[in-house]
């Protein structure tokens, strides 16, 4: 059974910094491809980045481009993301995923976290 936990989340003003966190078990992170997205109020899950195994490849969707960063820690099992200057529209609450490949896990992971709410006040 594959699981995600993420934590990190939290209230932040805009123009400010979090890192997300997303522990997994050692054979779920040496195995497959992760990546992050995000869901706001009213609407649709969208992906924000990804990374793949080896950690040699990363995604991103283009609003997130030099504000996020992904990446992922293989001693502690851990990926993370780092989102700087926030904004309010960032509000959303943050997903982990997991899948075989970086093209998978952009599109249809195939595991999820539970998620991890993001609030940047103005």
């Amino acid at each position: 059974q594959v699981q995600l936990v993420e934590s990190g989340g939290g209230l932040v003003q805009a123009g400010g910094s979090l890192r997300l966190s997303c522990a997994a078990s050692r054979r779920t992170f040496s195995s497959n491809a992760m990546g992050w997205f995000r869901q706001a109020p009213g609407k649709e899950r969208e992906f924000v980045a990804a990374i793949s195994w080896s950690g040699m490849t990363t995604n991103y969707a283009d609003s997130m481009k030099g504000r996020f960063t992904v990446s992922r820690d293989i001693a502690k099992n851990t990926l993370y993301l780092q989102m700087n200057s926030l904004r309010p529209e960032d509000t959303a609450v943050y997903y982990c995923a997991a899948s075989k490949t970086i093209q998978e896990v952009t599109n249809t992971p195939q595991y999820w976290g539970q998620g991890t709410q993001v609030t940047v006040s103005s």
